[in-house]
């Protein structure tokens, strides 16, 4: 374990202490950093009355508090230690996976008004769902036949069909699904929960991201930043295919001894330089990423090695599949590779693995604009087996109770026609995320949208719910864990108050 992971908190420390041992390091730049003078004085008194302190945590006398230490812990154990976040990008489809609409199959062509984009209310046709429908496992919740074999495991789901968010832009939506915000600067949920956990591993990012062989996400690294926390709590990109990292491999002619000695003395000179410039964390970032590149030379590349895995496993995952005929269908493989590689890094003790599925644009991801049922005949069977693959694999280890695998993208889609190709547009009005595994009550359905699918209506909740959900399912309480940054203490899940979604959380 890690020095983070072991650290000591205590919560409230009187108001005298809290000065003394403030990130600013003494009374006179504490006083500054309230207000100046006598007035920061005043303020504080009155904050603290009004119990603005309750909530604030110190480090243990014998260590104090550094821009890198999370101020609050978990308060209770958590089954989930580890998150897989599969991420969609484009917007799936709702109602031609997991929400089931007879209505809306029964008025399939009747022309209804719609809000299609933000205020722009359209005449548009229903266009019912092409896939047939069934119910599964003994919980009995809805499939359809898009996904055969992830249909087989719906009693490990917990299937949340009443999201909503702001956003109807892809670029936005997927910033504030992965940070909270629809503008950048802000940071991931990865960086959220690393930064509230501590590594486990030493020799390994806390947070991993990897992307689609046809590009990435088309708002960049803003989705895994670390935002204005510390570097050291942004995500790392691997890729699944050759050089794990970038840049990573040894210079021709420079032994290992000759790049540590040229690493420590580096350190060393960053190290006087912080000396003198206590609180500057982008130093100590840098610092501690030349140890981490260092040791993820040797770390990654094993990690990333499938050939140690049985043939067994291989097939499992989809390794052997070859490609639909359909030209933009690269088949199981890629994100199968990917999923394995997920479950060796949380074997490992890495936090956080995000794996983006779909890359360019539209029926290159999951923007089903040309045509849902192409879109669908493309990217679900590049996906089913992988995932079903990796939800059994993680039961088999017994990994799947301490794991906890998040499904979805920025949005959903619309249940009327675009275009002449039977095309969806974006919704983020009433959309579907499922989570199975550490803590999350399986086989249960969770709100409902519309009877059309287009909007939740009954238990809605915004995705700022979603992630108090995933923060709670790790042990962390949104509502204490927080950065202090610009003058203000931050949360996860911003100035809004946030719920966590207990109906589908065994601990509620």
């Amino acid at each position: 374990m890690s020095t983070n992971s072991k650290r000591r908190y205590q919560l409230a420390a009187p108001l005298s202490n809290q000065v003394d041992r403030a990130c600013c390091g003494t009374r006179r730049e504490w006083l500054w950093e309230m207000g100046a003078g006598f007035t920061g004085v005043a303020l504080a008194s009155m904050l603290s009355q009004d119990g603005f302190f309750i909530r604030q945590a110190g480090a243990s006398e014998s260590e104090p508090i550094t821009s890198t230490s999370p101020q609050n812990l978990a308060k209770r154990v958590a089954k989930a230690k580890h998150v897989i976040f599969l991420f969609m990008y484009g917007g799936p489809s709702q109602m031609d996976l997991f929400d089931y609409k007879p209505e809306l199959q029964k008025r399939d062509g009747q022309t209804v008004d719609m809000e299609i984009r933000r205020r722009s209310m359209q005449p548009s046709k229903l266009l019912a769902s092409r896939r047939e429908f069934k119910q599964h496992g003994e919980s009995g919740l809805w499939c359809s036949d898009a996904l055969p074999l992830l249909s087989q495991h719906m009693d490990k789901l917990a299937v949340v069909k009443s999201l909503y968010a702001d956003s109807f832009a892809h670029g936005s939506a997927m910033i504030q699904m992965n940070t909270g915000r629809i503008i950048q600067g802000y940071p991931a949920m990865g960086s959220w929960l690393s930064y509230g956990l501590g590594n486990e591993n030493e020799n390994l990012p806390g947070y991993v991201v990897m992307l689609d062989q046809r590009g990435g996400p088309i708002s960049g690294a803003a989705n895994w930043s670390s935002g204005f926390m510390p570097a050291e709590w942004q995500g790392t990109v691997f890729r699944s295919n050759g050089q794990p990292i970038l840049n990573l491999a040894t210079p021709p002619r420079m032994t290992a001894g000759m790049q540590r000695d040229l690493i420590s003395t580096a350190n060393e000179l960053n190290a006087q330089h912080l000396a003198t410039r206590a609180g500057y964390s982008e130093l100590q970032a840098r610092i501690a990423s030349y140890e981490l590149a260092f040791q993820l030379q040797t770390t990654a590349p094993e990690a990333l090695d499938l050939t140690a895995e049985t043939a067994a496993t291989h097939e499992l995952y989809g390794l052997n599949e070859k490609p639909t005929s359909h030209p933009l269908s690269v088949g199981a493989a890629p994100f199968g590779r990917q999923c394995l590689i997920a479950r060796r890094l949380i074997e490992r003790g890495v936090r956080f693995v995000q794996i983006y599925h779909g890359g360019g644009h539209q029926q290159q991801n999951w923007d089903a604009h040309n045509g849902v049922e192409e879109n669908l005949a493309i990217h679900c069977p590049e996906i089913d087996r992988p995932i079903a693959g990796l939800l059994t694999d993680l039961e088999q280890r017994g990994l799947l109770d301490e794991t906890l695998v998040v499904w979805g993208g920025e949005f959903g889609r619309q249940p009327v026609s675009q275009g002449d190709h039977g095309g969806r547009d974006h919704n983020p009005k009433g959309f579907t995320y499922w989570l199975a595994g550490g803590g999350v009550r399986g086989g249960t359905s969770y709100g409902e949208t519309d009877e059309l699918g287009h909007e939740a209506t009954v238990d809605r909740h915004h995705i700022r719910d979603l992630h108090a959900t995933l923060l709670h399912l790790v042990g962390l309480d949104h509502n204490l864990l927080t950065y202090f940054y610009g003058g203000l203490e931050h949360k996860a899940t911003g100035v809004f108050d946030a719920e966590v979604i207990h109906g589908i959380c065994l601990d509620s």
